[in-house]
């Protein structure tokens, strides 16, 4: 991770523009403040300020998914195909 730096146990992001970042970064920084949460060794008041960042960075992914979701769909009906298919997994 290009902006990150390991102090201790916990890793310190240099907090982009979170409304600027791919998906692709967007989860892996999600990823990253996770396993912080996860390891229990925040203390409580930088846990709430991941929590807080945490909870960004998941709108940035829903939205970026939503954009991917709606330029497909707009695809697909220019190519005549149905927006959406009922999947079957099979058996």
């Amino acid at each position: 991770m290009k902006n990150a730096v390991r102090t201790s146990s916990l890793i310190r992001v240099s907090k982009p523009d979170t409304m600027e970042l791919a998906f692709e970064e967007a989860l892996k920084y999600l990823e990253t403040v996770i396993g912080e949460l996860e390891s229990g060794n925040v203390p409580l008041e930088k846990l709430v300020e991941k929590y807080e960042e945490g909870t960004s960075l998941l709108k940035v992914c829903h939205k970026r998914l939503n954009q991917a979701e709606l330029k497909i769909e707009k695809l697909r009906k220019k190519a005549g195909q149905p927006a959406f298919e009922n999947f079957d997994p099979g058996p």
